[in-house]
């Protein structure tokens, strides 16, 4: 492999696994200076990002690249004046095969990425209600749905509704549309403050036709941003603006956020993505590999769609290697090859429950400390995720009462009894906490802790 097609494969790979945005401010402007026996020296364009990806992104690039290369052992930052990388850096392949650098290059107007569409967003059972709608709201901007919140797991699909559904707005009639994530948001509150320029980030996001905030939880606990973004809210929902934000869980469940933001947030549609069953998972697949103008066995994507069940950026990491290799090896691949490639993505110790896991994400989706749940508070805020705790490591591990008691700071048994029976009975008829619990359990499955 050239320089070049070994810095696009590694491109290829860590885009799956980072956020659209974190991709384009780290990766956009770098490339391989040489490779020397054992070593390749990264062009990067200030010290800046350089220590920036010696020290977060170091790891799984020199993995990717070990994996392409045994050789390669070190991973060297520099910073240089190469800016003037190729708009279309593209690998030597087999005509009609080729991965495009393109794909990744943002609208520096919008931040929106350009491969997101409507087009390649498959519709299944677990996401019918959030595509309809954001599908009503790219028609209508500001008249329907307003504002539009769908929330669901990591890697289910919302980053790319919610680009779909700006991408549309802003190719049918050319509007203000802004997406941004929320730790952005808050960035640029904290910059305004330091800076003393305020009203000039107040007008930056008040005079949008539309706002997309990612992830908006991540405003919870952070006072001086709520505070912001409420009247931010305001001033586009009078002007009827659109307004489309996204979540790990409905607006009930973010913790340490506002009344007012949580009833601003339920006062429009807010929309679930679930988990894909097998079916739509091996359509997301297919859609995936015509967009690489890639194939494999239907065999081999059968067996990729019943491993891998709850995180579609997985479905395409996996994919990804696969395509990658026969690229790169000019052959195609049978199941048992696959399975070799994959072998070490199926196998992750990292994510077999265990109590401590179950309190840990609990903790956490409750903006709480794992030391809260083991004290004798009867704070209702720290109350019900102890409860759902107990249930939790009842029903995921079977573990006995006075077990699960004794876990949690030393309990009696028929406190964890309790709290298991009320849990099971206020599920039958809280759909709200039914979601609360589903998105836990995702966590509990998904995070690699």
């Amino acid at each position: 492999m050239t320089n070049q097609e070994l810095w696009q494969a590694v491109l290829a790979q860590i885009q799956f696994n980072i956020s659209s945005a974190n991709f384009a401010t780290w990766f956009q402007k770098t490339c391989i200076l040489e490779k020397k026996i054992n070593k390749v020296v990264v062009s990067v364009p200030n010290n800046f990002s350089k220590e920036w990806l010696k020290n977060k992104y170091n790891k799984p690039i020199l993995k990717i690249l070990h994996n392409l290369d045994f050789e390669i052992k070190e991973v060297e930052y520099q910073v240089s004046k190469i800016i003037n990388i190729p708009e279309k850096a593209i690998v030597s392949l087999p005509e009609n095969d080729q991965l495009e650098f393109n794909e990744f290059q943002l609208d520096k107007e919008t931040n929106l990425n350009p491969r997101y569409t409507f087009e390649n967003f498959v519709i299944g059972s677990f996401n019918e209600l959030a595509h309809a709608a954001g599908w009503a709201v790219s028609k209508s901007p500001g008249t329907v749905y307003n504002p539009l919140f769908i929330y669901g797991g990591v890697g289910l699909g919302k980053t790319h509704l919610l680009q779909a559904i700006g991408n549309k707005i802003n190719g049918k009639r050319p509007q203000k549309v802004k997406y941004v994530t929320s730790e952005k948001f808050t960035s640029g509150v904290v910059s305004a403050i330091k800076n003393h320029n305020v009203e000039e980030f107040k007008s930056k996001f008040r005079s949008v036709s539309v706002l997309i905030i990612d992830d908006i939880q991540f405003l919870a606990g952070k006072t001086k941003t709520q505070e912001e973004f409420f009247h931010t809210f305001n001033s586009l929902y009078e002007q009827n603006k659109q307004i489309i934000l996204s979540s790990d869980r409905p607006p009930k469940a973010i913790p340490a956020l506002e009344e007012r933001l949580r009833s601003r947030f339920e006062g429009g549609m807010t929309a679930d993505i679930s988990l894909p069953d097998i079916e739509t998972r091996i359509a997301i697949l297919k859609v995936k590999l015509h967009e690489r103008k890639a194939s494999l066995d239907g065999r081999v994507l059968e067996y990729i769609a019943s491993k891998i069940q709850n995180n579609i950026r997985e479905l395409e990491g996996a994919l990804n290697k696969l395509t990658a290799f026969q690229k790169f090896n000019k052959r195609s691949l049978d199941l048992e090859t696959s399975k070799t490639l994959l072998k070490n993505l199926f196998i992750s110790p990292n994510r077999v429950v265990t109590p401590q896991k179950i309190i840990k994400i609990v903790s956490s989706f409750y903006d709480l400390k794992e030391k809260d749940l083991l004290t004798r508070s009867r704070k209702k805020e720290i109350v019900k995720p102890r409860q759902i705790t107990m249930y939790l490591l009842r029903e995921e591990l079977k573990s006995s009462f006075p077990f699960i008691g004794k876990r949690l700071g030393g309990k009696d048994h028929t406190t964890a009894i309790y709290a298991c029976t009320k849990i099971s009975q206020e599920l039958k008829k809280n759909d709200n906490l039914s979601e609360e619990i589903n998105l836990i359990r995702q966590r509990i499955y998904n995070n690699p802790l």
